[in-house]
């Protein structure tokens, strides 16, 4: 699998690009800013960007949504709770100082459970609430295992809890069961902050040690 991450906007987010290895189709996981330059990516690489997933709706994961999908054709798929955030992604920002960014309306939901066939990829979605109440994770299998995670699980860290939805025991829940079910080789792609695996994190993760052992 060929995976191509760009840190873009305000907050350091990770938006990436995903195909199979030669593969003219592509999917873009949350699209978060810097319009012009993840367009530029997938022009560069030329291929049809087939479908934008978001692993959920914070601004700084969805801000690039509107124009990237404008200007492809991509279907947006959205966890299903959180599609109204991004209907109305303003209203929904709280700091002042970012944006504005452009509303969009997804065309399709997900909740966790799915398994989706999209550019020549299947996709596993499970459902990570805690950082946010929607929250999934998308996990890939070509040849090895990936995990598209958003804010669930970084290098040294986990996600935030203390925004609004936000909840800690939910949040260790999601990621005890990532830990269940993924092997340690298994690479995770976070939402912010460097390429990690699951047995790195196991190991060496300080927020983790309550779930030493698993």
């Amino acid at each position: 699998m060929d995976v191509r991450m760009f840190t873009v906007g305000q907050v350091a987010e990770n938006s990436y690009l995903v195909r199979r290895d030669g593969s003219d189709r592509a999917l873009m996981i949350d699209p978060g800013d810097e319009a012009d330059r993840l367009l530029a990516a997938i022009d560069e690489l030329g291929v049809e960007l087939e479908a934008i997933l978001l692993t959920h709706t914070h601004f700084d994961h969805v801000g690039a949504v509107a124009p990237v999908a404008g200007a492809t054709g991509a279907e947006v798929w959205v966890p299903e709770i959180e599609k109204p955030v991004l209907a109305d992604i303003m209203s929904f920002v709280p700091w002042p100082g970012f944006g504005p960014f452009e509303s969009y309306d997804a065309d399709e939901t997900v909740e966790g459970g799915e398994r989706l066939s999209l550019a020549g990829l299947e996709i596993d979605v499970i459902s990570t609430p805690g950082h946010s109440p929607g929250h999934v994770t998308y996990a890939f299998d070509d040849g090895e295992a990936a995990l598209l995670s958003g804010d669930v699980l970084f290098q040294g860290s986990i996600g935030r809890t203390d925004l609004p939805g936000g909840d800690t025991a939910t949040l260790m829940a999601s990621i005890a069961g990532l830990l269940d079910r993924f092997g340690d080789e298994t690479v995770v792609f976070p939402g912010h902050m460097g390429v990690t695996t699951l047995g790195r994190e196991r190991a060496t993760n300080p927020f983790l040690q309550s779930l030493a052992g698993r």
